[in-house]
C-alpha cells in the first residue's frame, strides 16, 4: 500500500522526497520496482556427522525387511540393540521412514466420559497388581462369537494366564483366577486384580473365590474403558496383528491362533513403558541384566562415532519402576 502511494506520488515530487513524507526506505521502493534476478538454491551441503547413503539404506533395508516389516522403529531398534547391534537412533529411523514414505503416524481415538471416582492403583513388581477382561473373537458364521479371557500382569504386562472359550461365564473366570493364583504362586494380601464391571468380573463366584484367597478386587468406573488400560491395549495390539484373521473357523483355530499370538506376546514383543524390554524379561526378573547389556553396546556405539550423538552419549530406555492406573497428579498427592 506504501509503495502505490510513492507511486503515485513520484510523478508529482520525485521517489525521495515521497519517502521521506511517508516514512518509506528508498532503496525498498527501488527494491521492488527492480527486483534482483533470482538466485538458484545451493545445495546443501549434509553435516560430517551424518548417515552415509549407504547405511541410511542399511537402515531401510533392516526396517523393510520381513523381520521387522510390521514393527514400529522404536521395537527394531531395541532388538537390534539385544542384538548387539546399533545401525541409528530411533527417530533417525522415523525420519528415514519419513522421508521414504511421506511420514508415519499412529492414530488413538479418545473417548471423553462424565467424571466419576477414578481408580486409583499402582503396580511397583510383578504379581502385585492383575488386569483382567474379555474380548469376543468372530466365529465361521454372523453372530457367532468366541471368548478371550485373558489375565495381564500390570507390572511387567505378562500374560500370567488366557483361555478361550464359547461364552462369556463367571465360572470360567473364577477357575481361570484360581489357576493364575496358584501358578504364580499367590500369598494372602499380595495382589489386587482389577477389571472393569462386565457380567463376569462383578459376579458372586469370582468375588467369593478373591475374598477366600486374600485378593483385593478393583473395579472400573462404568463406561470408562481407560480404567482398564492395560487389557484393552493387550487386546489392540491381538486383533491389529497383520496375521489376525477376519473370523475364526473353529475354536480350535482360535485357541491356537491365541496360542501363537501369546508366546510371541510375552517373549518377543517390545512395550515402551517397560524400557522396550519383553514382559517375560521384566516378570521374571532379567530387566536389569537386559539393560547392562544394552548399556555396553550403546557405549560401544558411543565410542565409534561420538560425533553422531551431538547432545550427550546414548543411554537404553530407563527400566521400569512402577505401573499406575489412573496416576493422580501432584495437586491430588498433596491434598491426601
Amino acid at each position: 500500500m506504501i509503495q502505490s502511494t510513492v507511486d503515485e506520488l513520484t510523478a508529482v515530487i520525485g521517489t525521495r522526497p515521497a519517502c521521506r513524507a511517508l516514512g518509506a526506505a528508498p532503496a525498498t521502493i527501488y527494491r521492488a520496482r527492480n527486483p534482483p534476478p533470482p538466485r538458484p538454491p545451493m545445495p546443501r551441503q549434509p553435516p560430517p556427522r551424518a548417515l552415509s547413503q549407504a547405511e541410511r539404506e542399511a537402515v531401510l533395508a533392516e526396517l523393510h525387511s520381513e523381520r521387522f516389516v510390521d514393527c514400529s522403529p522404536a521395537a527394531v531398534w531395541a532388538t537390534l540393540l539385544d542384538e548387539g547391534r546399533y545401525l541409528a537412533s530411533e527417530r533417525t529411523m522415523y525420519r528415514l521412514l519419513a522421508a521414504a514414505h511421506g511420514g508415519v503416524r499412529e492414530r488413538r481415538a479418545q473417548l471423553e466420559h462424565p467424571a466419576y471416582a477414578a481408580p486409583e492403583l499402582l503396580a511397583a513388581r510383578p504379581n502385585e497388581m492383575y488386569s483382567w477382561d474379555i474380548t469376543k473373537l468372530k466365529g465361521p458364521a454372523k453372530w457367532t462369537y468366541y471368548y478371550l479371557y485373558v489375565i495381564l500382569d500390570v507390572f511387567s504386562r505378562y500374560a500370567v494366564g488366557w483361555t478361550v472359550q464359547h461364552r462369556e461365564s463367571a465360572q470360567v473366570a473364577k477357575d481361570l483366577i484360581a489357576q493364575v493364583c496358584e501358578q504364580q504362586n499367590i500369598a494372602r494380601d499380595q495382589l489386587t486384580v482389577h477389571a472393569d464391571r462386565g457380567s463376569s468380573m462383578t459376579s458372586k463366584p469370582v468375588a467369593f473365590l478373591l475374598a477366600d484367597l486374600g485378593v483385593l478386587k478393583s473395579h472400573s468406573r462404568p463406561y470408562t474403558s481407560t480404567d482398564n488400560p492395560y487389557s484393552e491395549a493387550q487386546f489392540k495390539t491381538l486383533k491389529y496383528r497383520p496375521d489376525f484373521p477376519a473370523r475364526f473357523d473353529s475354536i480350535q483355530h482360535a485357541r491356537a491362533h491365541c496360542r501363537t499370538f501369546f508366546d510371541f506376546y510375552n517373549n518377543a514383543h517390545r512395550h515402551c513403558g517397560i524400557g522396550l524390554m519383553t514382559p517375560a524379561t521384566v516378570h521374571y526378573g532379567r530387566a536389569e541384566a537386559v539393560h547392562a547389556e544394552r548399556a555396553q553396546v550403546l557405549d560401544a556405539a558411543y565410542q565409534a562415532n561420538p560425533e553422531r550423538f551431538v547432545q550427550r552419549a546414548p543411554t537404553p530406555p530407563p527400566l521400569p519402576t512402577a505401573a499406575w492406573i489412573n496416576k493422580p497428579n501432584s495437586e491430588e498427592a498433596a491434598a491426601h
